[in-house]
């Protein structure tokens, strides 16, 4: 369970076993107009119209849509996949919806459907604007008993490249939800139209009590007001927020936005963190359709300082990558097989499901591509290292879910060898390796083990969106059981985190040895379950900071971070601090904060939030935040 979170601020108010695998295999020349059968709910068997393009074979778990298929049978299909996928939270199944460019649904007989685990909805236009659904695309609250209704745990999903014109009528009011915690991003998407000023709420506040625990939102636009209610944190880069943002709760945190945003404004009643703009950032590669129906792969460029969205005021600067230079995995392709691709100079997209990994998918050319769908799932076996990325420029590493075995893994993603930084300099500012939705887990839907989830060792690295979880409920999980010391280590130069989220790890959950590291969001919860003071100490100091900066490290800055502590062992358990940092004019610190979460079924105690600096997080203070506004 995750623990409770503050109730919402803000002043919004009222109220198949197996899902169909409609796949749109791909056909030869000769075969382009033939009729496409759908496998829909009970038996029903509808014929399509011809396909507009011709669709590659991406596996049956990726169903393609077209604007001239029925409304009914698109409405049938995405239904059967949510029933399946809304509960499913830990089972193999993984599926990608995508929307050829036109228009979906109508007035009059809206597209509303609910996005449950390891979906992945996305338009294949060239720009949001070219695909717009006509209804809702939603995540609601998990109920596990009536008055129970929360989103804690609605992870692995993601919305992205399309316009929804809202016309909900099938919830308490007409708005998009997105009640979303970790690993569930919302990218390259418009929201427009709907009769409610809440044009999106990430909250689901119909059923309560509607806690809901932190998410990522960039390069969008939305219309109306944006609830953030009782979302605990946020983090929203370069997106429009044109009709302002309703509350903070602990940790909201902006760059490059513009818009209503709310200013910077931390520990005087708002928790909120502003940046104007966006040190550096690299957007997340997609899939799209051209114009003359060819398939590809469009590879944002990297932006400096940035301010809006790469696509309101032109085409998104970047490159483009036909469908065919890419290696197209399925879970029973061999690694010999991909590796040899990838070392021929191919790039590599991983259709949707779980990849047992007994050998190192290893990336070792400049300007690689290897993009999951679906939050394609590499599962580390014998202890092996799940991918690594040689020391290279312009890599880009994205939409992938990285689960550990039952044998240990040193590493589960490594970004550079132990020894880049002396080696030869091969790192480019202006061409920066990046890792875009990226997510690790150590337990959860079986036991896992590995020191460390991921390996930075390479400089002029972007880490956009990153969830390193040690898991907290699930099969395989226990003190002894799950065991993951960090979640993070930095060595490389230049590194600069986008959203960072790191929980539960047994030691420092982050340790930062890089120089000129940059956190822009940072959200943490310290693990659950220590049974004892003595298993959980070092040198004789109580706990392990949940981000730790080397003590060599001569600069370093950090906005906006979250921790968190909920202790269900032993709750007289002590943390001595959140945030260890070396104490140097170049070191600096911006709106930190630790939270005592849930003072009925949790204990715990984190005495200081920077070092020695800052109040303590206790029973005694209880889901309040303890700020530290600016460090040294």
């Amino acid at each position: 369970m995750r623990a409770y979170r503050e109730p919402s601020t803000s002043n919004a108010t009222g109220r198949g076993r197996r899902g169909v695998r409609r796949g749109r295999a791909a056909r030869t020349a000769a075969l382009a107009g033939a009729l496409l059968v759908s496998m829909l709910p009970a038996g029903i068997a509808t014929a399509a119209p011809p396909p507009l393009t011709t669709v590659p074979d991406l596996g049956p778990n990726v169903i393609v849509f077209d604007p001239r298929m029925p409304q009914a049978d698109i409405q049938a299909t995405v239904d059967a996949i949510a029933a399946q996928q809304v509960d499913n939270q830990f089972g193999t199944q993984r599926y990608v919806l995508l929307f050829e460019p036109g228009s979906y649904g109508s007035p009059t007989d809206p597209l509303v459907f609910q996005v449950g685990y390891y979906t992945e909805v996305a338009g294949l236009g060239f720009s949001p604007g070219d695909v717009t659904i006509h209804g809702s695309v939603n995540v609601y609250n998990q109920c596990s008993a009536p008055g129970n209704c929360t989103a804690l745990n609605n992870f692995w999903r993601s919305l992205s490249n399309l316009t929804i014109d809202v016309i909900n009528n099938q919830h308490c009011t007409d708005t998009e939800f997105w009640a979303v915690s970790q690993a569930a991003p919302m990218r390259r998407v418009a929201v427009t139209g709907g009769t409610n000023p809440n044009r999106v709420s990430l909250m689901d506040y119909c059923t309560p009590p509607s806690f809901a625990s932190g998410g990522f939102i960039a390069d969008s636009a939305i219309a109306g007001l944006t609830v953030n209610g009782s979302q605990q944190q946020f983090y929203v880069r370069n997106t429009d927020l044109g009709g302002g943002w309703s509350n903070s709760v602990w940790n909201q945190v902006f760059s490059g936005d513009t818009g209503a945003v709310p200013p910077q404004d931390f520990g005087t009643g708002n928790q909120y963190t502003t940046l104007p703009a966006t040190p550096v950032s690299k957007e997340k590669p997609y899939l799209y359709v051209g114009p003359s129906g060819g398939w590809n792969v469009f590879v944002p460029s990297v932006q400096h300082d940035s301010v809006g969205t790469t696509w309101q005021n032109g085409h998104t600067p970047g490159r483009s990558i036909p469908l065919s230079d890419f290696f197209v995995a399925t879970p029973s392709s061999s690694i010999v097989k991909i590796n040899s691709a990838l070392a021929q100079g191919r790039n590599l997209l991983l259709t949707p499901g779980v990849y047992d990994v007994a050998r190192t998918i290893a990336v070792k050319r400049a300007d690689t591509v290897v993009l999951g769908l679906g939050l394609a799932t590499l599962t580390a076996e014998h202890g092996a290292t799940a991918l690594s990325v040689a020391d290279v420029q312009g890599a880009d590493i994205a939409g992938l879910t990285i689960d550990a075995g039952p044998v240990n893994s040193p590493v589960l993603l490594q970004v550079g060898s132990g020894h880049a930084k002396g080696g030869p300099h091969r790192a480019d500012p202006a061409n920066p390796t990046a890792l875009q939705d990226v997510f690790f887990r150590i337990g959860g839907p079986h036991v896992g083990k590995a020191t460390v989830s991921l390996e930075v060792n390479s400089d002029d690295v972007v880490l956009d969106d990153i969830w390193a979880w040690r898991a907290d409920h699930g099969n395989g999980v226990g003190w002894t059981v799950n065991t993951a010391d960090t979640g993070l280590v930095v060595n490389g130069d230049d590194v600069t985190a986008t959203g960072l989220f790191v929980e539960h790890y047994q030691k420092y959950e982050v340790i930062w040895n890089g120089e000129r590291g940059r956190t822009i969001f940072f959200q943490n919860e310290l693990p659950y379950d220590p049974p004892s003071q003595t298993a959980r100490q070092h040198d004789g100091v109580p706990g392990w900071a949940a981000y730790k900066v080397g003590d060599r490290v001569g600069s370093h800055e950090v906005w906006g971070a979250g921790s968190y502590i909920f202790m269900t062992q032993d709750k007289t358990l002590h943390e001595a601090r959140s945030y260890e940092v070396p104490v140097r004019p170049g070191v600096r610190m911006h709106d930190l904060l630790t939270v005592f979460l849930d003072v009925v079924n949790g204990g715990g105690t984190i005495d200081h939030v920077v070092n020695d600096t800052g109040g303590s997080a206790s029973a005694a203070n209880p889901d309040v935040p303890v700020d530290v506004i600016s460090y040294p």
